[in-house]
């Protein structure tokens, strides 16, 4: 067996220092395009492997990023994960994700001990953690950078990442009201969440520039998982005016409602316009696909990740892992009309009995 290239066996073959070869591996300032192009090809042909302790000794870092979630909605947290985990990989990084429970009482000492143990260069943190206290004053006390995405307030000691949730409920609801819905219904997501605060918002503010009132009777509290989804369209549905339409905060509450509406016996979406939010995977794959907003989680994730490593462009090094304060991105939503939107044809009536 051939015995493994080291950074001297790149370094002669490239015709460049060993120092500039630790240079490109880690991905530092100082060396141009050219040479860092040339010097990654040689490391290519000669399969060469540096070892991340080496890495990590050599530059003081760990080339570790943490993922922080507590979301009980998996699509969400998915979406997140892919793109933070091929940016980190772009950048010369490892993720490694955690969940926490909010409400954990011990939450702080959790963090601090999972900071101890990774030494991680920076913290990606989701909502809820991203506005929790113990977790920010946790990684404030380790110097540990890190970034928020969807905080529910631009904090001055963190760069953040979002989109315009508001902007985006109002202009899904706007399409449901331009197809001649009167009773457009509102499934909220999780209460500790501002996403859904800002997504009901929406709703109601496009519901007044339309001059439509705002009827208690079509809110109902979600908590962005199916079977909260299938639930609240039960409510909805078997009302004896019902709504012709229903906006859920998410996909998957979306999807429960396209399950409810079915078992129902109401044809989506003659009998029942329904749209969601995220655009996940599913959205396109059931039937009908799902109308819905696509919110760029992949595009998101990797902002946080380029906010927090300052990973290289252009042909530029990536300089160590470190916040950019007062960064706040504030990303392009887009929406998806699908089949399970169409005009409204029927005046409300009672759901029909179904299985």
């Amino acid at each position: 067996m051939p015995k493994p290239a080291t950074i001297i066996d790149v370094a002669r073959e490239a015709g460049v220092s060993i120092k500039t070869v630790s240079r490109v591996v880690n991905q530092e300032a100082g060396v141009h395009a050219e040479t860092r192009d040339q010097v990654q090809q040689v490391m290519a042909r000669l399969n060469y492997r540096p070892k991340q302790s080496a890495r990590s000794l050599a530059g003081g870092r760990s080339f570790l990023i943490g993922l922080l979630y507590y979301d009980p909605s998996a699509a969400f947290v998915g979406g997140v994960q892919q793109g933070a985990t091929l940016r980190c990989r772009e950048a010369g990084y490892h993720l490694v994700v955690e969940s926490l429970h909010n409400d954990a009482p011990d939450l702080q000492k959790q963090v601090d001990r999972m900071v101890s143990a990774l030494r991680p260069d920076g913290m990606i943190l989701t909502p809820p953690l991203c506005d929790n206290p113990q977790v920010l004053q946790a990684l404030r006390d380790s110097q540990t950078p890190c970034v928020l995405i969807s905080p529910a307030a631009d904090n001055p000691e963190h760069p953040s990442v979002r989109m315009d949730d508001v902007h985006a409920a109002e202009e899904i609801t706007n399409l449901l009201i331009s197809l001649g819905h009167q009773r457009i219904a509102i499934i909220k997501g999780a209460k500790d969440q501002v996403a859904s605060k800002r997504r009901y918002q929406g709703y109601a503010a496009a519901l007044k520039a339309h001059g439509i009132p705002l009827d208690k009777d079509l809110v109902v509290q979600g908590d962005f998982t199916f079977p909260t989804g299938v639930d609240a369209a039960y409510q909805l549905l078997s009302r004896r005016q019902r709504p012709t339409a229903v906006f859920a905060s998410n996909d998957e509450m979306a999807l429960g409602v396209l399950v409810a509406a079915q078992r129902l016996g109401l044809e989506v979406p003659g009998d029942l316009s329904i749209a969601g939010f995220d655009d996940t995977p599913a959205a396109a794959r059931v039937w009908p696909p799902l109308t819905t907003v696509r919110q760029p989680m992949d595009e998101m994730a990797r902002a946080a990740v380029d906010l927090l490593v300052g990973a290289p462009r252009s042909g530029e090094g990536a300089g160590e892992a470190v916040t950019q304060a007062g960064q706040h991105r504030v990303l392009k939503h887009e929406l998806i009309v699908r089949d399970s939107t169409a005009a409204s044809l029927h005046k409300p009536t009672r759901a029909r009995k179904g299985a």
